[in-house]
């Protein structure tokens, strides 16, 4: 018998596509969607909240407070109403309705922030009122994702260690979408630790600058940053970065439901785009894995419904054949990450992260 609901964190399956790829490339989904919250957030989440606990930064009956636009903040709130914890989560208009319906589900408490950072997105000032919040409200802990290095910890220690294992350390290529740097960041440290041959490639949303660039909006939803999160600490770690439109990820979205038959969420199709691309380069025998951080479930009101798309004047194809030659026309935005850098060191000072404060008072007691 499972304890609780939480022991069901991780142990994510490996899914072969079959019809989209050709049968001499392994193409590979590591489906996060099992995760009990529905994604890969269960597992950085639940990490640091209970690093949190056993550090003391956590007390009994304490309020968890985050800057989220949908999946973390929804995995905050599931652990929050196993371990009796009231749960804060700040989100933005892109967060989706069935995304705000979970998170109340699970009882948490929502605040929309609608005031757009210098960037025309919104993570900076959400980060900025969760801060303060936490500053207020006594016996509160921010789990801090942009600025906790314990998010990329969490996937080095669990993550992409399940992985290699699952391949039986047989694996070439491991595509991620990228966000806050958890992923990436503790994913490029593990391989380039324990397997160096295997590549890892990032995907990043057009206009969004965690790799430097031109910064505007974009609809994919649970992508990128207006910076480099340090949980990206080295970019020497990464072999190229890929940045894509949100009409060809969608697109893929759904030719991956109809023709795969598997649903899954905006930053999978993107990762996706570049997964095919790879694929059909490939001239040898290669195993590429993609990590499909959640489930489409999530976005029927959005990616899945033709009126949404038909208002942003987006494509209803579903011709995989078509979806090819947009995908032949994609190409890597760098090969040599280091030179996209856009870190800003005075960021989390001025933006008054307390995760910083967290570890020198570990460090002291």
């Amino acid at each position: 018998m499972i304890n609780t609901i939480l022991d069901t964190v991780g142990n994510s399956p490996l899914v072969q596509l079959r019809n989209l790829v050709r049968d001499e490339v392994d193409v590979i989904l590591k489906l996060e969607r099992t995760n009990p919250g529905g994604s890969i957030k269960d597992r950085p989440a639940l990490y640091i909240i209970e690093e949190a606990e056993r550090r003391g930064w956590l007390k009994p009956g304490g309020t968890l407070i985050e800057s989220s636009s949908g999946n973390f903040g929804i995995s905050l709130a599931m652990i929050g109403a196993a371990r009796g914890y009231r749960v804060i989560i700040l989100v933005d208009p892109k967060t989706t309705p069935t995304n705000l319906a979970m998170l109340k589900a699970y009882g948490a408490e929502v605040i929309v922030v609608t005031e757009q950072d210098d960037s025309g997105s919104y993570h900076k000032t959400r980060i900025a009122l969760a801060n303060k919040l936490h500053r207020e409200i006594t016996n509160s802990f921010r789990p801090d994702q942009c600025f906790n290095h314990l998010n990329g910890e969490a996937h080095f220690n669990q993550t992409a260690a399940e992985l290699f294992e699952q391949c039986e350390r047989n694996l070439d290529v491991v595509i991620l979408s990228v966000s806050t740097g958890g992923q990436i960041g503790g994913f490029s440290r593990f391989f380039r630790e324990n397997a160096a041959h295997v590549k890892i490639i990032a995907v990043d949303a057009i206009g969004s600058t965690i790799f430097g660039g031109t910064s505007h909006s974009y609809l994919l939803p649970g992508m990128g940053l207006s910076w480099t999160p340090t949980n990206i600490d080295d970019l020497n770690r990464i072999d190229a970065v890929y940045k894509v439109p949100d009409e060809d990820s969608f697109m893929m979205c759904r030719i991956l439901a109809r023709h795969e038959g598997i649903l899954c969420g905006g930053s999978t199709g993107a990762a996706m785009l570049v997964a095919l691309k790879l694929a059909m380069q490939s001239r040898k025998e290669k195993r590429i894995v993609c990590i499909a951080s959640d489930s489409g479930e999530r976005y029927l009101s959005t990616i899945y419904n033709d009126e949404w798309m038909h208002e942003r004047s987006m494509t209803l194809s579903l011709d995989p054949l078509e979806l090819r030659e947009r995908v032949k026309k994609l190409k890597a935005y760098s090969v040599n990450p280091i030179e996209t850098a856009n870190y800003i060191p005075e960021l989390e000072s001025l933006l008054d992260s307390p995760s910083r404060q967290y570890f020198l008072d570990s460090q002291t007691n």
